[in-house]
């Protein structure tokens, strides 16, 4: 119900906006730096050759691994463990205006000649972060009893997503801050988009190895079936 409300506001919105709003015919448009598709490619070539770009790219691609564990695994080991769905799904409830204000505080940090100082200011606590949530990981089954999970679990779970939220919001302001700033003006658009791109896939490669490896890194005992291990999903089948 959710999805489909708001499905059908964007519908109508950008309907709305397609049928209504008109262009201001007055303005002298600008020299656009590209022509067509094989230009924008050949340009965006260019500007990863450069040296700096390249480096750049290079560190954006491989920053996230340290926490791409904890940021993929967590939710989906705490219902494994027995964490209701519907109450995780629930503590991101709080975190909704968190996201808001966050942005907000730290723009005012990455407004500066250095953006990229809250990224690597940020970044050890994010790590640090990673180990707390393996340990809140292990301790989870400790806790549970018979009626669920008692209420301070709860709390150290929406302390610890607050605090993580925190961190990812230093380094994401900071890192589309930079990325702004060193943009080309004449060449914005196909600039950022690059360098975002490279920053998204740097996030999004690193959690997808994570949720490969969990099963092949997984250590699993099989219960009542001597000599048989568990090591592979046949064998755990079996």
């Amino acid at each position: 119900d959710f999805l489909f409300f708001w499905g059908a506001v964007f519908l109508i919105t950008t309907t709305l906006v397609a049928l209504l709003k008109k262009e201001n015919k007055e303005l002298t448009p600008v020299k656009e730096e590209t022509k067509g598709i094989t230009d924008t490619y050949r340009l965006l070539f260019s500007i990863i050759k450069m040296p700096a770009v390249l480096t750049f790219c290079l560190l954006i691609l491989t920053a996230k691994v340290g926490f791409s564990a904890a940021d993929a695994v967590t939710g989906l080991k705490l219902v494994e463990e027995g964490v209701p769905k519907e109450h995780l799904a629930l503590l991101a409830v709080p975190m909704v205006p968190l996201q808001i204000i966050l942005p907000l505080i730290i723009s005012k940090y990455t407004a500066g000649p250095k953006p990229l100082n809250t990224f690597y200011k940020a970044m050890p606590f994010r790590l640090l972060l990673g180990l707390e949530f393996a340990f809140l990981v292990w301790w989870t089954p400790k806790v549970k009893h018979e009626g669920g999970f008692p209420v301070y679990y709860y709390v150290v779970v929406l302390l610890s997503y607050a605090l993580h939220q925190i961190t990812l919001y230093s380094m994401y302001v900071a890192i589309m801050a930079f990325n702004a700033k060193v943009s080309d003006p004449l060449i914005g658009g196909t600039y950022m988009t690059l360098l975002n791109t490279v920053s998204n896939l740097g996030g999004n490669w690193p959690s997808t190895v994570a949720l490969w490896l969990v099963d092949p890194l997984t250590v699993k005992e099989c219960a009542g079936a001597q000599e048989q291990t568990c090591g592979t999903a046949l064998a755990a089948e079996v």
